[in-house]
């Protein structure tokens, strides 16, 4: 061999080796500097550049970057920052499921999905648990959950036998994963129907009753019964009497408005959620309406839905007035800034299974209504008519219904929940079927009616496998931009 040989033996681990270095070599090695070394993120970036990057963050990812430390979930819990991401249009479409009930009892659990990633996410809310039959409605990013029952002999069942009717709302944070109590309504309701609209300020006035704690409530039965004509024309007239006068002697109030120096037009807007309708606390349908102002944390009285309106059972605000359809195919209109029901004489009513009843519903200022129908068989020899769930779009210039599309499933859920984001209608259905419940998620493009029907799936069978097949009945459904 030529040369050196730098071939060493290593008798001593790698850490023993730089242990005996540093013992040897310490004169020299305080001579060195040492660097400070820093892993966190915002120690290097600016706040405002820290801002920039995580408002861009998608819902799943911001909620896991929140955990990271204080500073951080601080910054993207402030109004600013939803300001911030609402205005970026950052924000994606998540369906929020309530109501479901699991080996009898209201389980309290919340699924949600996030459209965009197409990801189901389970939250446990203990604070509605035992509660069914309520309503769900969204102002911004909280979700409202209005009314409902509660057994009293078997808390946490769904039992009719002996229950309570709430009159409470609560508020769910999604962004936050927290609740919060709101305001009370003056009537307790199951199963209201709710819409909640963005009104202007200044020239918002609503009527409100000076009669309603003096007037007696003539409830009307759902079907059957005899007339009140005949049963007793004095009554009769005299509700007609007083409903007249009432109309007439209304009163107008403002809503509260915030404080703010700023006099621009979005300072101006203020959001409202209407609750008419639903069952009272015998179990009697209800004709009577309420208005909540968030600013104000309060309720007030509306006008009553119109006289033999029947009971609502769905309900859509679109330019400015709130749309409600009765089960007797009736559809009424009330005017949020002016404070008074209109009643609308549409078109041939579409026909309709009555076990199914229609869910009306908005999008991008245009009025939907999904309803069950007969098909016929195409002519085919032995071929039974099948029933398809429609979807009908009304025009409002002569106020007449028009077919736009068929929803691709059989409507196996009688009480399927159906909602608006923007463009987009999704829909939840879910049954039992050979023993097990099944549920579908699917969406419809109201801007691409022309390719094809304009429905298709996004989710199948991911929520309800294990649930009870009263969650069919029981559950409601709500959209928020996070």
């Amino acid at each position: 061999m030529c040369g050196k040989d730098d071939a060493t033996v290593n008798c001593f681990s790698h850490g023993m080796r730089e242990k005996f270095f540093r013992r040897n070599n310490r004169k020299f090695l305080t001579h060195i500097p040492v660097q400070p070394q820093s892993n966190g993120m915002n120690v290097i970036l600016p706040d405002d550049i820290l801002e920039m990057c995580l408002v861009r963050l998608p819902m799943a990812s911001l909620m896991n970057a929140r955990l990271v430390c204080k500073k951080w979930r601080n910054m993207t819990t402030t109004p600013r920052f939803m300001q911030i991401r609402r205005e970026g249009l950052f924000q994606t479409s998540w369906l929020f499921l309530f109501g479901f009930v699991k080996d009898g009892f209201c389980s309290g659990e919340i699924h949600a999905l996030d459209v965009s990633l197409n990801r189901w996410h389970k939250i446990d809310s203990p604070i509605i648990k035992g509660r069914f039959l309520f309503s769900v409605a969204t102002i911004k990013e909280d979700v409202y959950v209005v009314g409902g029952c509660s057994s009293l002999t078997n808390f946490g069942r769904v039992d009719r036998s002996s229950f309570k009717t709430h009159k409470g709302v609560l508020v769910f944070s999604p962004m936050t994963k927290s609740w919060r109590k709101s305001a009370s309504m003056k009537y307790a309701r199951s199963s209201p129907v709710l819409g909640t609209s963005e009104v202007n300020q200044d020239c918002l006035s609503l009527s409100r009753n000076q009669q309603n704690r003096s007037e007696r409530h003539f409830y009307r039965p759902r079907t059957g019964g005899v007339s009140d004509v005949y049963e007793d024309p004095h009554r009769l007239s005299v509700r007609r009497q007083s409903r007249h006068s009432l109309e007439e002697n209304v009163k107008p109030i403002k809503l509260v408005r915030q404080k703010n120096g700023s006099s621009s037009s979005k300072d101006n807007r203020m959001f409202v959620m209407i609750a008419v309708g639903g069952l009272g606390a015998w179990d009697e349908p209800l004709d009577s309406g309420e208005i909540y102002d968030p600013v104000s944390n309060k309720w007030s009285e509306i006008q009553r839905l119109p006289l033999d309106f029947g009971v609502a059972c769905s309900g859509a605000i679109c330019h400015g007035s709130f749309y409600v359809y009765s089960e007797t195919d009736k559809l009424a209109g009330y005017d949020i800034e002016k404070g008074y029901w209109v009643r609308i004489q549409t078109g041939p009513i579409p026909p309709r299974v009555h076990e199914y009843y229609p869910k009306v519903i908005t999008c991008k200022d245009r009025i939907f209504m999904l309803s069950v129908s007969w098909c016929e068989g195409d002519g085919e020899i032995g071929r039974r008519n099948k029933a398809v769930r429609k979807l009908w779009e009304m025009d409002l210039a002569c106020f007449a219904w028009k077919e736009v599309s068929v929803h691709p499933d059989a409507p196996m859920d009688w009480n399927a929940a159906f909602v608006c984001d923007g463009e987009f209608v999704f829909g939840v259905e879910m049954f039992k079927i050979f023993g097990q419940v099944l549920d579908f998620v699917t969406v419809f493009d109201a801007c691409g009616v022309g390719n094809g029907n304009g429905w298709s799936h996004i989710s199948r069978n991911r929520v309800a496998h294990d649930l009870d097949a009263s969650s069919c009945v029981t559950k409601s459904m709500a959209v928020v931009r996070l």
